[in-house]
């Protein structure tokens, strides 16, 4: 599967238009996570642990996208759009949503 931000792929031209694919993860950052990122923002760096929950979340999302593009056919999918917010209480849960349009190349 070929992935792209982009509306076309050079070299490929689209030859068909399956709709547009979405994927969504919604992940929780524990206690012990909260506590150590809290440090880091008085100390400075960078929270590992935030980013690795953040990559997971990514990479679920994407794959789930990537399933429904399947499942319609396309073997790419173009324009896609990663957005990341907090939900829940007090913002405790990352919510990463994909969009993008399966195409057949």
């Amino acid at each position: 599967m070929i992935l792209s931000t982009t509306p076309q792929i050079e070299g490929h031209p689209i030859r068909e238009y399956k709709g547009v694919v979405t994927g969504e993860t919604i992940i929780g950052a524990n206690m012990f996570k909260d506590f150590l990122a809290g440090i880091r923002d008085i100390v400075g760096g960078r929270s590992g642990s935030y980013e690795k929950v953040l990559m997971e979340a990514k990479d679920t999302s994407m794959q789930e996208m990537m399933q429904r593009a399947q499942a319609l056919g396309a073997n790419a999918i173009v324009g896609i759009d990663i957005d990341y917010e907090t939900v829940g209480a007090n913002g405790s849960m990352l919510m990463v949503a994909t969009s993008g349009t399966a195409v057949v190349i």
